[in-house]
């Protein structure tokens, strides 16, 4: 067996890791061919001298079988819309690799040779974002996966669009012969809503950690009480996520002196002599609801987490050959339900996560609710100079967008195949949906924060004096990239600037 977590899909994935093949797992895989290859000689077994899908019940002649499975590779070939970025077909890559190796799929050794050659020399498959449904596993990206190996199609390599037989020349590597069931093995496996889940979910965690970060800066920007993320109120909720997002609030103001404790309010006796208290009793629920908010989104995270994990770990195609039981066994493991699901989870909460950040937003430029900063965040001329007043509509208009792509996936099954799958998990588009409202929540996020960073130029001094330094240390991450708003410039360049960083890094709470 071999065990891969997402913390190391993701040195591989991201950081370019080199993948080194353990040999006694390749015996393994041998032995899984080789019982295949004999125990199929006298029988019928599914892809391997039959058709496929409902072409099932026509038999294969012997002459035909290795051909068969070209043919396989090349029509399903007939992906569509944008093609993945290289992150992400590594982590396809990834999870392919870490099916074959459970030794459970019949397929030679030269097909995990060769993946892992593709994954270490950085050649990416020509994956499009548009063809499975998720039951016969990523059936349409996965033939484009393995159309590279065998020689034909495109690749990418540093970014270029290449021929894959050019590529795999340059690297000094040949085409994979592909026996036995290997086309089907390739194939017939959920590895590619795996892998996009995998990275979707490497990015939703960085983008929660700067939720966090922000959310807490702008408690202390407009001198908050202490005890919306304290441990007192938040203890007696039995929710692990609202408490943990509390203690992260907690200790990344830990030496801020902005923060306001409420003991403050009981000992002043001035505004105890008040009709009307002169300073918020209680602020907005975007600023004092943060744990409540943001615990579920860590939950949700943390329970998709294991999903992709135990996806990533298993054997997800079709049929299973097992060498202990001396027996193919054909079943449904390439249905992607378990991805599907949490990928739609993944999608909800991460648009509530930028819903929070809109509002929060809202919360800064409008200067009758906050009470301290002038419309806008405006640094000139009120009237005359219009601040961060156009970014807002950006921020609105992502977030509406991803409310809508919110619905979920899972339950919008079409049959197909001649109703061979009468009922499919659509776990790619689930996964490729979730991508998208991360994307969009990175966006939200940048204007969120480069407003947090603009609300903290406004300060006095004073008040500069006494931020904590985890504050200081996201401004000067984001004034390292991008200015302040001060005069009318565009600032698209700038909101992409500030995306890329927050996408490439999980701030350290």
């Amino acid at each position: 067996m071999n065990d891969i977590n997402l913390s190391q899909l993701e040195e591989y994935a991201l950081g370019y890791k080199e993948f080194k093949l353990d040999e006694k797992l390749v015996t393994k895989i041998d032995e899984s061919f080789n019982f295949l290859k004999s125990f199929s000689s006298d029988k019928i077994i599914y892809g391997i001298n039959t058709g496929f899908g409902p072409m099932a019940q026509f038999k294969i002649d012997d002459d035909k079988l290795n051909e068969l499975q070209y043919n396989l590779i090349r029509s399903h070939s007939s992906g569509a819309g944008a093609v993945l970025r290289e992150e992400y077909v590594r982590a396809i890559l990834v999870a392919r690799i870490n099916n074959f190796l459970q030794a459970n799929s019949g397929i030679s050794a030269g097909v995990i040779e060769k993946l892992v050659e593709f994954l270490n020399n950085r050649i990416n498959p020509e994956i499009y974002s548009h063809g499975g449904v998720g039951a016969s596993g990523d059936l349409v990206q996965l033939a484009h996966l393995a159309l590279s190996l065998i020689g034909e199609g495109h690749v990418y390599v540093d970014g270029e669009r290449v021929e894959a037989s050019k590529a795999l020349n340059d690297a000094n590597l040949k085409p994979l012969n592909v026996q036995l069931r290997d086309g089907l093995g390739l194939m017939n496996g959920t590895s590619c809503m795996t892998g996009i889940g995998a990275i979707n979910l490497i990015y939703a965690y960085r983008l929660l950690n700067w939720s966090v970060a922000s959310s807490a800066i702008i408690n202390e920007v407009v001198e908050a009480f202490d005890d919306s993320f304290s441990e007192g109120l938040n203890k007696v909720k039995r929710h692990e996520g609202q408490k943990e997002i509390a203690s992260q609030m907690r200790d990344f103001l830990s030496d801020s002196k902005l923060i306001r404790q409420r003991e403050e309010l009981f000992k002043d006796n001035v505004e105890m002599g008040r009709k009307k208290f002169s300073r918020k009793i209680q602020e907005y629920y975007s600023i004092r609801c943060v744990p409540q908010i943001l615990g579920p989104v860590l939950e949700t995270l943390d329970s998709a987490k294991k999903v992709i994990e135990n996806e990533l770990n298993s054997t997800n195609d079709n049929p299973i050959v097992s060498v202990d039981d001396q027996n193919v066994f054909h079943g449904g493991n390439f249905h992607g339900d378990y991805v599907s699901l949490e990928m739609d989870k993944i999608k909800i909460v991460i648009t509530r996560l930028t819903m929070l950040a809109e509002r929060q937003l809202n919360f800064l430029l409008n200067s009758p609710l906050n009470g301290k900063f002038p419309a806008f965040l405006n640094m000139k001329t009120l009237g005359f100079n219009f601040g961060i007043q156009g970014m807002q509509f950006t921020a609105v208009s992502t977030t509406a967008e991803s409310q809508t792509l919110s619905n979920p996936m899972y339950v919008h099954s079409i049959p197909n195949n001649n109703d061979n799958q009468d009922i499919v998990s659509m776990g790619t588009n689930s996964a490729m949906m979730a991508r998208h409202v991360i994307e969009n929540g990175f966006q939200v996020m940048a204007i969120q924060i480069m407003s947090v960073c603009q609300a903290i130029d406004l300060l006095d001094e004073d008040q500069r004096k006494l931020l904590g330094s985890k504050t200081e240390e996201l401004y000067k991450m984001v004034r390292d990239v991008t200015p302040a708003v001060t005069e009318d410039v565009p600032q698209a360049e700038n909101i992409a600037k500030v995306t890329d960083l927050l996408r490439a890094n999980r701030f350290e709470l």
